[in-house]
């Protein structure tokens, strides 16, 4: 192997190990939340609410749970590792290791697609009993669990590279991926919004993330579904590009 390969093979490691000696708060505690949003949300709705011809609400709930566990926790996945590594001072020594922009980009956001899988396995696994799900389009799963996740992880890597302390963190969080994850059309049908959030809802990338997410399961979205997956592409490649020339000029990580 090159050093090029075991420097991305060790900071991957490094990564994974990171939130697996956590597991209880990286991986349990977002399980248990979402369960809570689905105990409280499908027993106050499920007889004033409805989205799909033969769908039940609970059912329509599910994966839009998951996806926003997906999404948040992508996020503070590699935010929270590279503010940690600034605050801390330790981030010289991934300067100073044979890694590329490349190698580091690979690293943190496979590091967090493994931490979201493990969520979303976790959550459909628990709720399988009650909520048993059918999956109509595997691949379109697959692929907008993989591009949502990965987006959400450079994005949080964006965060994390701009941000030099924890509150900055926390800005970018509370007024940007919480209000629009949960404006994403989790708890309804956009359909059944206002003319004018029904047509904000199309400009926010995660409501696409999350309708092509239950296409998947169901075969039936609010949009066509070449269209969310243009837009979860879209916004992987363009958080990307942004991340990498991050990486390849040394913004904010070089002093």
């Amino acid at each position: 192997m090159s050093p090029d390969q075991i420097g991305f093979m060790t900071l991957l490691k490094k990564e994974v190990m990171r939130f697996w000696a956590v597991l209880g708060q990286t991986v349990t505690a977002p399980v248990i939340t979402t369960l809570l949003y689905l105990l409280v949300f499908a027993q106050a709705m499920k007889d004033r609410a409805s989205a799909y011809e033969g769908i039940s609400y609970t059912e329509f709930l599910v994966p839009g749970l998951v996806m926003m566990a997906v999404i948040q926790n992508a996020f503070a996945n590699t935010s929270s590792s590279l503010i940690q590594s600034k605050v801390m001072g330790n981030i010289v020594f991934l300067q100073m290791a044979p890694l590329g922009p490349l190698e580091w980009f690979g690293a943190y956001v496979l590091a967090a697609l493994v931490r979201v899988a493990l969520v979303a396995i976790a959550m459909l696994v628990v709720t399988l009993p009650f909520v048993p799900l059918p999956v109509e389009a595997p691949l379109v799963l697959l692929a907008v669990f993989l591009l949502a996740g990965a987006g959400l992880a450079v994005v949080g890597m964006i965060a994390g590279i701009i941000a030099e302390k924890f509150d900055h963190l926390a800005a970018f969080t509370n007024f940007f991926v919480m209000p629009l994850s949960f404006l994403s059309g989790v708890f309804y049908s956009v359909h059944a919004l206002p003319p004018l959030w029904y047509h904000a809802s199309h400009l926010n990338p995660f409501f696409y993330m999350i309708d092509a997410f239950r296409y998947g399961f169901f075969g039936h979205a609010d949009v066509p579904i070449w269209q969310s997956l243009i837009w979860c592409a879209g916004f992987f490649l363009l958080s990307s590009a942004v991340c990498l020339w991050m990486l390849i000029t040394g913004y904010k990580l070089q002093k």
